[in-house]
């Protein structure tokens, strides 16, 4: 290289951009090595990218989450933190949910996620690092349920991450150097998102005779709305006609207590879990999350699913799925039809439903306890938005399914909306009974012991089969030749409390049901299987009924049957090459004989706890 060459080369680099030299760092905080007393939350990667890390301390500030990271590169970086200020859509002002970063013990001086009114990167501070291993922890100031998604370092100052989740997700995947859709696929027979009640069922019951099954559950523990994580009884009958064998494997991983909102001990996560590796059959994908599909010809081809703590992705491929999610969130990314809300009365003609189609749905629970203390305890003012006095709060020590939120809004895409609103009216009622209420000395001993932070859904998307069942299915007991495991639960609809309303309109967040008694009634087949994509089963919460239907068909003992039911077509399916449109009418009389038989292998006598909900009684 001449001399005249090289100083050409000076001038040019000189004029380079900085941050072409510029090292960045990105760091997901679901991924922390020591999540402390953080807990991870997926419930909302579908609307805001990813799942993420969350300070939910009741009102007392959590252990640090701690985790390690190393740079390629030391020197002077500027730090951004993808956070939200949870509060906001209710209070307009500095948001409960405080927290710093902290860079080798060294606490940054910059008070984040109280802030803004959506998910944005927040500045943190600007760091010198010097050495290439570092230890990065989230220091929780509040115990409000702080949250963090990511951190970003970077030695330029201008390079903040999108905004948008699109640009976001494509921008995590370069920085954390992940497979995108990676082609190879596990194979199996049937796979069956959603590890509930009815999913555990499903994958049990089509495992025992024969298939290779995976089960996809987003969260550590199995058992959805009956998990120590949102404490929902077991509702329904099992052994009801006209197949009495159905139900029976519910006695193999069913908790023995019941009640809403009790210890987290009553509801055995160990024994679901311990039920589903027993099976050689199934391959668990726990904490796993289905984020899409690849479809052809009206059939699922692929699921691929991302770990909620790694991002982690993997496919998984099957002539059979089943969709046990709740919110129909396989069937929905398969463009499979489906409906939400409720239908107008003239549709079905339904007598229960309203007179105009709306969007009104059941709402989601978060459910919470108090104990008693041998000494006084502080709970701190909260007050950010909703306002409790003598009259408007709620003077008790627990709640339930009563406590219910979102029943006017999307319980899908406003999901975190619908559970912190959850969490908002918990704490803003309980810092009002310790701290103003004039009766305040009932509660001087006693504390927040539990609030749930996984919302217990009720109602959402529902998939459409070949049949729709309804209100006058039900009540005029219509007899159908491909009736199943049967509903034994009332038809019980909720709505918001007046009472509620009358002192929060339009902010309820309580309810009040109201049921008509119906007899045991045998659910057709057509309800577990989707009309347009020929190879997806479902069973839960988002199975072919009307709104009004589902009051009854959506407890947890009634979809654990129905999950049965398909697991057993499933079997047949994979016999006889077909998909699960032919079982019925060309393989029903085989479908019937092991509904007859049973798969449980349990020998435990029957009793009341198997049994709960008020039907009119049997009805042949």
């Amino acid at each position: 290289m001449n001399r005249i060459t090289y100083i050409l080369l000076v001038a040019l680099f000189a004029f380079i951009p900085e941050y072409i030299y510029s090292a960045d760092l990105w760091v997901e905080a679901e991924g922390f090595d020591n999540k402390g007393g953080w807990v991870v939350d997926q419930q909302f990667m579908d609307q805001m990218g990813s799942s993420y890390l969350m300070a939910h301390g009741m009102g007392q500030p959590v252990e640090d989450a701690e985790t390690e990271i190393n740079f390629d590169k030391t020197g002077v970086y500027h730090v951004y933190v993808r956070t939200y200020n949870w509060t906001s859509p209710w209070y307009n002002g500095e948001g409960p949910g405080k927290f710093r970063l902290k860079l080798n013990g060294e606490t940054f001086s910059a008070v984040l996620g109280v802030t803004g009114d959506r998910w944005m990167w927040q500045k943190a501070g600007i760091v010198e690092v010097k050495q290439k291993k570092n230890r990065l922890a989230l220091h929780d100031l509040s115990g409000f349920n702080g949250r963090c998604d990511a951190i970003y370092f970077t030695m330029d100052e201008n390079d903040i991450p999108a905004a948008d989740v699109k640009t976001l997700s494509e921008m995590r995947y370069r920085k954390l150097n992940l497979t995108k859709k990676t082609p190879s696929a596990e194979k199996f027979d049937f796979v069956v998102v959603g590890g509930g009640i009815a999913g555990m069922s499903a994958a049990i019951s089509a495992a025992r005779l024969g298939c290779k099954v995976a089960l996809v559950h987003d969260r550590p523990v199995l058992g959805g709305n009956n998990s120590s994580e949102v404490r929902v009884h077991l509702g329904g009958r099992i052994e009801a006609g006209p197949y009495t064998a159905l139900g029976s494997l519910q006695k193999e991983f069913g908790p023995l207590k019941g009640g809403n909102a009790q210890p987290g001990n009553y509801y055995e996560d160990e024994k679901k879990m311990n039920a589903i590796k027993q099976e050689k059959n199934i391959t668990l994908y726990a904490s796993c999350r289905a984020f899409d599909v690849e479809t052809k010809d009206s059939r699922i081809t692929k699921v691929f699913i991302r770990n909620i703590e790694t991002n982690q992705e993997m496919a998984l491929t099957a002539p059979l799925f089943a969709d046990c999610t709740g919110d129909a969130n396989l069937g929905f990314m398969a463009s499979a039809e489906y409906r939400s809300g409720r239908e107008a009365r003239s549709e079905y003609n339904e007598p229960t439903a309203p007179v105009q189609a709306d969007k009104m749905t059941m709402g989601a629970s978060v459910q919470w306890y108090s104990e008693e203390d041998s000494q006084s305890s502080i709970f701190p003012d909260f007050n950010y938005g909703v306002e409790f006095n003598e009259k408007s709060a709620e003077k008790v020590m627990m709640g339930e399914w009563t406590w219910e939120t979102g029943m006017n809004k999307d319980q899908v895409n406003d999901a975190e909306y619908i559970r912190d609103y959850g969490l908002l009216v918990v704490y803003s009622n309980w810092s009002f009974l310790k701290n103003s209420y004039s009766l305040k000395e009932k509660y001087t001993n006693r504390s927040l012991k539990w609030v749930a932070y996984i919302a217990g859904k009720r109602e959402s998307r529902r998939l459409i089969g070949d049949h729709i069942l309804t209100e006058n299915d039900l009540v005029d007991f219509v007899k159908y030749p491909d009736a199943t495991g049967s509903t034994t639960w009332t038809i019980d609809l909720h709505y918001p409390d007046p009472d509620n309303t009358a002192h929060f309109p339009g902010k309820e967040f309580k309810s009040i049901c109201e049921m008509k008694k119906i007899h045991p009634y045998p659910v057709p087949y057509r309800c577990l299987y989707s009309r347009n994509i020929d190879n997806l089963f479902m069973a839960g919460r988002n199975i072919s009924v009307t709104h009004v239907a589902l009051g009854t068909v959506r407890v947890m003992r009634t979809t654990g049957i129905l999950g049965e039911v398909i697991g057993m077509a499933a079997s047949l399916c994979k016999q006889n090459g077909v998909s699960p449109r032919a079982i019925y009418p060309s393989y029903f009389d085989k479908l019937k004989v092991l509904m007859e038989k049973g798969i449980s292998k349990s020998k435990l006598p029957n009793n009341q706890m198997y049994n709960q909900g008020e039907t009119l009684g049997p009805k042949k």
